[in-house]
């Protein structure tokens, strides 16, 4: 997932919801393996998951759609520059 930060938003704000996303949403997921934050010097920031399984991913972002946290997560985000794509690995 590839989004801006709506305008106003704090970063450190923005982290810690992001930080309370993966512990508390995340983790308790099935196949959910590794999840990893970055920001693009030109202002885009990344959400990487890593799932066992394409059903995994699925049922994973149903998960954080249904908790309240994921509604705080995305009230964050800039709502026309969110990207998600789902990659199958092959290595």
């Amino acid at each position: 997932m590839t989004f801006r930060l709506a305008p106003g938003v704090d970063e450190q704000a923005f982290r810690a919801v992001d930080e309370r996303v993966q512990v508390e949403v995340a983790y308790h997921q099935p196949g959910f393996l590794r999840r990893s934050l970055g920001r693009h010097t030109d202002g885009r920031w990344l959400v990487l998951t890593v799932w066992a399984s394409r059903d995994a991913a699925d049922a994973g972002r149903s998960a954080l759609d249904a908790a309240p946290l994921g509604e705080e997560f995305l009230a964050l985000l800039e709502p026309g520059s969110i990207v998600v794509d789902c990659f199958d690995g092959v290595g």
